[in-house]
């Protein structure tokens, strides 16, 4: 499924965040000139927050935007209804046009626009683009799923996570966008909801945190303001879920980090606002829609008999945090409910595909972080729910190829995945990448890195590379293996960076573990 990095199909199609086709030279190819001086009734900047399309099917795919004016000022738009049209077609000058038609961008969902193009042919790329009130917006490019049956092939994911706009620019991006992949895979801290800081690189808008829906439509504009982000949307297809920041740093299900300071139904409120403001920003369905506090992540995407994906949501269903080990180790806490586990489950053991992902946000290997005798975990983690993730790692035994991709660390963290990590001679039954932040953590101090966490090496020896560079992981999935890549950038700190493989390594299809090659 894979072009060059380097192919004249991906060069034309975006430079710096920009569309191939300009505003006018898109009007030309798709407006007659009587429809042009007719409508132009929406200010100019009406697609300031870009295009995006997500959740490849077969035959269908997500196309999203959403149209803002004024950004970070609520929209700007008129509390109206506007009709947008979108086309998509087989070639980036819209030549061969296979689809279009109108979507309604609505103010109660922030006039976002998402449409779910169906009737597509498997394993195809395609070119989209929106227009409304006479404006044309930026084309995007986007590639649907191979055929349902297809064995052969490969797939190209890159892995991302955890983006702090106040500590550094979104450059990694640059890079993953001359990369190519078929599919970025996001698992969660697409926003922050700290404070803005006098000191920070790029300070974060507003007077302090979102808590209403106003409040997060102005974060998630402000992040999508960043053109590397903005590039890889209009890149490539992105399936992504959500961890903590994008609500409220280390909230379990309906509590709060801090319940005395936001009662119960004052958190309803905000989760509402805050699971709202995801949906209208993301290149998802319309089994999102949120209903309340409430919004349906979980879900399960196929690349053919080659990959199944399991995209989990490790906040909604969970059980509060533990505060002891012996929390830790209660049966009845759970990370994912009980219907979400049991769907994972049914989907482990009843795929028929080669390889199957799991999409988790929070690392499921474990993090001894007391050097010498005892354990010391961060309860946040699987660590915090032992009980549940050691029947997981149990279950793992008789699953095809089992891989945890996961976020949240701000650390790349690639580990085997054992059966039983009370005993170091239990077996490999899997492997995890923890990818490293976008941005999080900024330019870190790898010296002072090593001397924290290589210490506690020794009592993790599952861990198979720990680092600290800013970048994300890159994978080349095929039949026979899985070959990974972790890509970093020098600094975050600039609007450009340089970017290399920090390391390279290697999953055997039919061999548990991971190896540094």
């Amino acid at each position: 499924m894979t072009t060059a990095a380097g192919s004249p199909d991906r060069r034309r199609l975006l430079t710096a965040g920009a569309a191939v086709l300009g505003a006018a030279a898109s009007a030309q190819l798709w407006l007659p000139a009587t429809a042009r001086a007719a409508e132009n009734s929406l200010p100019e900047g009406v697609f300031s927050l870009g295009v995006a399309s997500g959740d490849p099917l077969p035959d269908g795919i997500v196309l999203w935007t959403r149209l803002a004016p004024d950004p970070l000022n609520g929209g700007g738009m008129p509390d109206a209804v506007v009709p947008v049209q979108f086309e998509l077609a087989e070639d980036e000058r819209f030549r061969k046009v296979v689809r279009r038609g109108t979507a309604q961008a609505r103010p109660e969902y922030g006039h976002s626009v998402h449409v779910d193009v169906r009737g597509l042919r498997p394993g195809r790329r395609y070119w989209y683009r929106f227009r409304a009130g006479g404006r044309i917006s930026p084309v995007g490019r986007t590639r649907t799923a191979p055929h349902p049956y297809s064995s052969g092939g490969d797939l190209r994911l890159a892995l991302a996570s955890c983006q702090n706009w106040q500590h550094g620019y979104f450059t990694p991006y640059a890079d993953m966008l001359a990369q190519d992949p078929d599919v970025v895979l996001f698992v969660g801290d697409y926003i922050y909801e700290s404070v803005p800081s006098a000191t920070a690189l790029r300070r974060h808008e507003g007077t302090g945190e979102p808590y209403t829906l106003a409040q997060y439509r102005n974060r998630y504009a402000q992040y999508r303001s960043d053109p590397d982000l903005a590039a890889m949307h209009a890149g490539a297809p992105f399936v992504v879920t959500f961890d903590d920041h994008e609500v409220d740093n280390d909230f379990a299900g309906e509590i709060p980090q801090d319940p005395a300071k936001q009662p119960h139904d004052a958190f309803e409120a905000r989760l509402a606002a805050a699971y709202q403001a995801y949906y209208e920003h993301m290149p998802v369905r319309a089994t999102a829609v949120p209903t309340g506090a409430h919004i349906r992540m979980y879900r399960r995407l196929e690349f053919g008999r080659l990959a199944r994906l399991n995209v989990l949501d490790t906040r909604q269903y969970r059980s509060d945090q533990a505060t002891s080990q012996a929390g830790a180790m209660d049966p009845s806490l759970t990370m994912l409910g009980a219907a979400q586990k049991q769907w994972l489950l049914d989907g482990l053991h009843d795929s028929p595909a080669r390889w199957n992902l799991i999409a988790s946000q929070i690392m499921m290997a474990e993090t001894d972080l007391l050097v010498g005798e005892g354990k010391q975990w961060f309860y946040d983690a699987w660590d915090g729910y032992q009980a549940e993730r050691n029947q997981f790692l149990k279950e793992f035994r008789s699953v095809r190829n089992p891989v945890v991709l996961t976020g949240d660390r701000h650390l790349t963290m690639v580990s085997d995945l054992k059966e039983d990590f009370a005993n170091p001679q239990s077996a490999v039954v899997g492997a995890e990448f923890v990818g490293t932040s976008i941005s999080s953590n900024g330019d870190q101090d790898q010296d002072a890195f090593r001397r924290e966490w290589d210490p506690r090496r020794a009592d993790n020896p599952h861990w198979k590379l720990l680092d600290a560079h800013r970048g994300y992981h890159l994978f080349d999935i095929r039949r026979d293996g899985i070959d990974a890549q972790v890509r970093v950038v020098d600094t975050v700190r600039r609007p450009t960076s340089t970017p290399s493989t920090l390391a390279r390594l290697r999953l055997e299809a039919g061999r548990p573990g991971v190896e540094v090659v």
